[in-house]
């Protein structure tokens, strides 16, 4: 089996949730098989090794923890972007628009400083604004993205064009067509 179709075997796919018509690409599966986790880890990681990052930036909830296994293997620091409200210090929030709605996202105002090498992740992609938000909050703090990388991509919903065309090279493991 391709490297692609075991990932791909590893993620459970849940239909009609959240809604009729939507697929769910649920990544809980992948994450609980030792294997397939460490592949997709190993995957993500690769195109970085060497190149400095100083940081990686997770989106609430599980790019969190693709996001601290990235960065303890590229010995790089690891920065939370949460929903409004969830974060202790000072921060600066962004409104970012969802495939279901809209919502806020959250960094801490110290978390990346200007000129910081920063890769974004989180497990998808899909239409694109939660990571659009995050790619703003970040440059809107000095950061430079060196890239966006995720597990999955839904190429159907454009997210990887919307990333693209603010100039931010993505990287995903494997793609489902559809919703």
């Amino acid at each position: 089996m391709s490297s692609k179709n075991a990932l791909s075997a590893a993620i459970r796919s849940i239909p009609d949730y959240p809604k009729p018509g939507i697929i769910f690409r649920d990544i809980t599966t992948l994450l609980g098989d030792a294997v397939a986790f460490g592949q997709a880890v190993d995957e993500l990681v690769a195109p970085y090794a060497g190149l400095g990052v100083d940081k990686i930036a997770g989106i609430e909830a599980r790019g969190f923890i693709l996001g601290g296994a990235l960065a303890h293997q590229l010995k790089a620091g690891f920065v939370p972007i949460r929903k409004k409200g969830k974060l202790p210090h000072q921060t600066v929030r962004m409104a970012y628009s969802l495939e279901y709605g809209t919502d806020e996202m959250e960094i801490h105002v110290d978390a990346v400083k200007a000129g910081e090498k920063v890769i974004l992740t989180d497990d998808l992609i899909a239409t694109g604004g939660t990571a659009e938000g995050a790619v703003k909050l970040l440059r809107q703090l000095g950061a430079e993205i060196v890239s966006a990388c995720f597990v999955i991509d839904l190429p159907d919903l454009g997210g990887r064009r919307r990333l693209e065309e603010l100039g931010v090279e993505v990287r995903t493991l494997v793609e489902f067509s559809g919703h």
